[in-house]
C-alpha cells in the first residue's frame, strides 16, 4: 500500500511539473512575441543632419535633459554679477577710541614721571628731559601700536597743561567715536580724516595743541568697511546654485521645418542624442524588463484568480491567443498613423480583447488584461509623441477595455454584442472628448469630429470582430460561453427534442433538476446556467431504453419485474455513459458531457442490490451494483447529482411536508458525503449546507400547499 501511494505521489509531481512547464513555455512565447511587436517603438531615433543644413521637418527633443554648457554660462554670468562683499566692523570704533585714550594716558603718565638719571645723566637740561620723554613715549607706543605720530605732536601733548590735555582727550575721543561710527571704506579714508579734523576744530585750545589733536585723531581713523573674502565666495556660490539648470524638455521644438541648423541647434540635437549613431543598449534592456514585468503580473494573476485558466492549460492557450490577437490588431492600427490622418489611431478596436475574455473566460481577467493593454498601447501609439509613452492612448484604451468587459458581464445573449459595441463607442467618445478638452492647446472642431468618428468606429469594429472570432474560439477550445449555453438550452435543440419526444417523463425530471441545480450553484458562486443546461442533458442516455426508467412508465407494467436484478443493473448503470457517448457524437461541450457521465459518481443501486441479495445464495459484493464512475470532478457535477437524487426521491413522498422534505434532502446529502461521492469535487461542508438550504427553498415553490375547494364550488368551476 505504501509502495502504491509513493508511486501515485511521483506521478502527481510529474504531472504538476509538466503542467508548469507547459505554462512557462506559453508565457515565454507570448513575451517574445510582445517584445518583437514593441521593439520598433522604443528604438532610439537618429538624424542625418549637418551644420547650415535646412531642416526638412520639425524636430523635437525625445527626452528631458540638462544643457550643461548653457547652465554653466548662466552660472558664470550670475557669479560675475555679484560684487565683493564688505563687512562693517562696528567694534573698530571702540577699539580706536581706546587707542586714543591709551595715547593720552601714556602722555599723562610720562609727563608726571621723573626721568631715570642713569638714562639721562645727572647734568641734564629741560630739553634733554623732554627729548627723553618723547623717546620714551615713542618706545612704548611702538611696543603697543604701530603708530604714526610725529615728535612735534608728542612734544605738544607733553607740554600741555593737565586741563588742556583733558580737553584734548575728550574732544579727540568724541570726534574719533563719531566718525568711526560711520562706514569708512579705503576710498573714503581721506574724507573721514578730514571730517574728524573738522569736528576737532575748537577755539578753547591753542592752535598748536589743536594741530596735535588733529594728528592723533587722524592717526586713530582707519577703514572699518572691510572686504570679506569668505562672505564674497559664499554669496557667489549661492548665486551659482540658485541658477536653475537649463533643460531641454521632452517634446520641446528644437528646429522648425525649413529652419537652418545653426551651431546652437546642432549642439542641442547632439545633447538629446539625435546625432548619436552609436549603439545604445539601454532601451532594449528596459523593454526586456517591461515585458518581464507585464508577463510576470499576468502569470501571477492567472495563477491566483479563480478562473478556468488557473488549472486548464487549454484555456490558458486560448487566453494567450486572444492576448496576442489583440496586441497584433493594436500594432496594425498603430501603423495607420503613417497616413497622417488626424486621430486615426483611435479607431483601434482594442475592446475586442476584453469582450472575448469576458465571454469565454471571466470578467475579472478581462479587466486586469485591459490594464495591460493600456500600458502596451501607450507604447505602440507613441508615434505622435516624442517620449516612449503616449498616455492619451493609454487612458483611451483602458476606458475602452473596461467598457467592453462591464457591459458584456450583464449580457447573456450573443445578439447583444453589437449593443455592447455601441456602449463601448459611447464610452470611447466621452473619453476622447475629455482627453482633447484637457489639452492646454484646444483642438479645432474638425479635429474633434475626426477623433469622435474614429472612436465610434472603434467600438463597432470591436463588436463585429468579436462576433466573427467567438465561434472559432468556442469550437477550437470547446469553450462553453454564456451565449453557447443559452443556445444549448433551447427546446428546439435536436437532443432536447429527442428527450421530450422519446422520454417525456425524463424531460420533465430534467427541467426540475435544472431549477434545483441552478439555484444551488448560484448560492455558492458557481455557474448556475451551466448547471441548468447540464441538467437538461444529464439523463440523455435514458432515451436508449426509456421505459426501463420509472418516470417514463405511464400506466404500464414495470419491465424490471420480468428481468433479473443483474440485467436491470446493467440497463440502469449504462444510461450515464450512453448519454455521454451520444453527447460526444453531437460534438457537445466537454462540461456537459462530464455532467452526464459523473452525476451518479460511484453510487450504489440499492434497490436492485438488495433484490439481488434476496435471491442469492451468497452475499453479492457492492462493487457489482455500483456505477463505475468517475466521481464528480467539479462542484457543478456534484450539485447536479444531488439535485437529481433529491428530485427523484421527493416525488415518492406521500403527502410531503417541509419537515419531511428537509429530512430527506439532508439525508441524501449526508449519505453521498459518507459514501465519498464529493471527495474529488472540492465541495466544503459549508457549501453543502448552503446547497441544502437552496434546494429546500426551491422545493417550497414546487410543493406549496394548495387551497382545498368545496365540492359544490369545485363542480361549478369545472362546469364553467
Amino acid at each position: 500500500m505504501k509502495r502504491r501511494s509513493s508511486i501515485d505521489q511521483q506521478k502527481w509531481w510529474k504531472r504538476l511539473r509538466d503542467h508548469q512547464y507547459i505554462r512557462g513555455i506559453l508565457f515565454f512565447t507570448v513575451g517574445v512575441i510582445l517584445y518583437i511587436l514593441l521593439l520598433g517603438n522604443i528604438i532610439p531615433e537618429t538624424l542625418d543632419v549637418r551644420l547650415s543644413q535646412i531642416a526638412d521637418k520639425d524636430i523635437r527633443s525625445p527626452i528631458t535633459i540638462e544643457h550643461q554648457t548653457a547652465t554653466e554660462e548662466r552660472r558664470s554670468a550670475a557669479v560675475d554679477e555679484i560684487g565683493p562683499v564688505y563687512d562693517l566692523k562696528r567694534e573698530y570704533a571702540q577699539n580706536q577710541v581706546k587707542k586714543v585714550d591709551d595715547i593720552f594716558d601714556l602722555v599723562n603718565q610720562i609727563k608726571n614721571e621723573e626721568p631715570d638719571l642713569n638714562e639721562v645723566g645727572e647734568d641734564t637740561s629741560e630739553e634733554d628731559i623732554l627729548e627723553w620723554r618723547v623717546e620714551h613715549v615713542k618706545d612704548v607706543l611702538s611696543l603697543r601700536r604701530n603708530n604714526g605720530i610725529t615728535d612735534q605732536t608728542l612734544i605738544t601733548l607733553l607740554e600741555a597743561s593737565d586741563s588742556q590735555l583733558q580737553i584734548a582727550r575728550e574732544t579727540t575721543t568724541n570726534a574719533v567715536h563719531e566718525v568711526m561710527s560711520e562706514r569708512i571704506s579705503i576710498r573714503e579714508l581721506a574724507d573721514a580724516k578730514q571730517e574728524v579734523s573738522n569736528q576737532i576744530a575748537i577755539s578753547t585750545v591753542t592752535s598748536r595743541l589743536l594741530d596735535a589733536m588733529m594728528e592723533v585723531a587722524q592717526f586713530a581713523i582707519i577703514p572699518n568697511y572691510i572686504y570679506d573674502a569668505n562672505a564674497t565666495e559664499q554669496v557667489r556660490q549661492e548665486a551659482a546654485e540658485s541658477v536653475e539648470p537649463v533643460l531641454i524638455r521632452e517634446g520641446q521644438l528644437l528646429v522648425k521645418e525649413g529652419e537652418m541648423i545653426t551651431h546652437d541647434i546642432y549642439e542641442q540635437l547632439r545633447i538629446v542624442g539625435l546625432l548619436d549613431g552609436s549603439f545604445n543598449i539601454f532601451p532594449y534592456i528596459g523593454l526586456v524588463l517591461l515585458v518581464l514585468l507585464i508577463m510576470g503580473m499576468l502569470a501571477y494573476y492567472v495563477n491566483e484568480a479563480q478562473t478556468s485558466v488557473q488549472k486548464n492549460n487549454s484555456h490558458l492557450l486560448m487566453f494567450m491567443l486572444i492576448f496576442i490577437v489583440t496586441v497584433v490588431i493594436m500594432k496594425i492600427t498603430s501603423l495607420l498613423e503613417g497616413l497622417e490622418i488626424q486621430g486615426i489611431g483611435f479607431v483601434v478596436p482594442v475592446s475586442i480583447g476584453a469582450m472575448l475574455i469576458t465571454l469565454l473566460i471571466h470578467t475579472r481577467l478581462a479587466l486586469f488584461t485591459g490594464i495591460m493593454f493600456a500600458v502596451i498601447g501607450s507604447i505602440m501609439f507613441n508615434n505622435e509623441t516624442v517620449g516612449t509613452f503616449h498616455f492619451t492612448y493609454g487612458f483611451y484604451i483602458l476606458f475602452s477595455s473596461f467598457a467592453g468587459a462591464y457591459f458584456l458581464d450583464k449580457s447573456n445573449r450573443i445578439s447583444r454584442i453589437l449593443r455592447a459595441g455601441l456602449f463601448v463607442s459611447a464610452i470611447n467618445i466621452v473619453a476622447i472628448v475629455a482627453l482633447l478638452f484637457m489639452k492646454s492647446v484646444q483642438s479645432g472642431w474638425f479635429e474633434i469630429g475626426m477623433h469622435v468618428g474614429f472612436a465610434f468606429l472603434s467600438g463597432f469594429v470591436a463588436a463585429v470582430l468579436t462576433i466573427g472570432l467567438l465561434p472559432f474560439f468556442e469550437a477550437g477550445f470547446g469553450i462553453l460561453s454564456t451565449s453557447r449555453l443559452i443556445e444549448l438550452s433551447s427546446p428546439n435543440h435536436p437532443l432536447l427534442r429527442k428527450i421530450l419526444v422519446e422520454a417525456p417523463g425524463t424531460y420533465h425530471h430534467s427541467v426540475v433538476v435544472g431549477n434545483l441545480a441552478e439555484a444551488a450553484c448560484e448560492t455558492i458562486g458557481e455557474n448556475g446556467l451551466l448547471a441548468r443546461v447540464g441538467s437538461y442533458y444529464h439523463d440523455l442516455g435514458k432515451t436508449k431504453r426509456p421505459h426501463f426508467f420509472i418516470e417514463n412508465q405511464m400506466r404500464m407494467e414495470n419491465p424490471h419485474d420480468k428481468i433479473s436484478p443483474q440485467l436491470s443493473r446493467t440497463i440502469i448503470i449504462a444510461h450515464p455513459y450512453d448519454g455521454a457517448d451520444l453527447l460526444r457524437e453531437y460534438k457537445m461541450p466537454k462540461e456537459i458531457i462530464d455532467i452526464a457521465e459523473q452525476h451518479h459518481g460511484t453510487t450504489l443501486l440499492k434497490y436492485f442490490y438488495h433484490k439481488a441479495n434476496q435471491d442469492a445464495e451468497q452475499p453479492i459484493p457492492e462493487a457489482q451494483f455500483r456505477y463505475p464512475g468517475p466521481k464528480a470532478q467539479t462542484k457543478v457535477s456534484a450539485i447536479v447529482g444531488i439535485a437529481d437524487s433529491v428530485e427523484a426521491a421527493v416525488r415518492t413522498i406521500q403527502k410531503p411536508t417541509p419537515d419531511k422534505i428537509e429530512t430527506l434532502v439532508r439525508k441524501i446529502i449526508q449519505d453521498k458525503l459518507e459514501d465519498g461521492q464529493f471527495d474529488e469535487s472540492d465541495l466544503t461542508l459549508k457549501e453543502l449546507d448552503q446547497i441544502a438550504v437552496s434546494i429546500l427553498e426551491t422545493l417550497k415553490g414546487t410543493f406549496h400547499q394548495r387551497i382545498e375547494y368545496p365540492e359544490d364550488v369545485k363542480g361549478k368551476g369545472e362546469k364553467a
